[in-house]
């Protein structure tokens, strides 16, 4: 990771990484306490760490990270995001955007903004993606 990614990761947990990871751990628990949203808890834990140190790492559909479609990112990864989406997606992405908007009131905060706001889209349609360094 370069120097600059570990500044910004730092920083970012200060200003409210660590607040939305809980979040995501909170949905993936939930999740994960009925046995049928198990697929969503791992989707939810792989975001939570990906929250923690977003930078140096980016979210991509994982049909485009190794050109072959899957069950994530078929038929039945649609539905599990419409379902994710009515669950825990819209409240992830609320936190998401209101945290971008107080940040983005300052200049130091604009980067940290951008971030949650990128993280407020996955929160909306997480089953698929795939975190890989940048």
């Amino acid at each position: 990771m370069q120097p600059v990614s570990i500044l910004l990761n730092i920083l970012w947990l200060l200003l409210g990484g660590v607040w939305m990871a809980l979040g995501w751990v909170v949905a993936a628990i939930i999740m994960a306490i009925t046995i049928i949203g198990l697929p969503w808890a791992r989707a939810a834990f792989n975001i939570a760490v990906y929250t923690l140190l977003p930078f140096g790492q980016r979210a991509v559909r994982r049909d485009a990270l190794t050109g072959q479609s899957d069950v994530g990112t078929g038929v039945l990864g649609l539905i599990g995001n419409l379902i994710w989406l009515v669950l825990a997606g819209w409240w992830l992405a609320l936190g998401h955007l209101v945290t971008a908007a107080i940040l983005a009131v300052t200049i130091i905060g604009i980067p940290f903004a951008w971030a949650h706001l990128k993280l407020a889209g996955i929160a909306l349609w997480p089953i698929g993606k795939a975190i890989v360094p940048a």
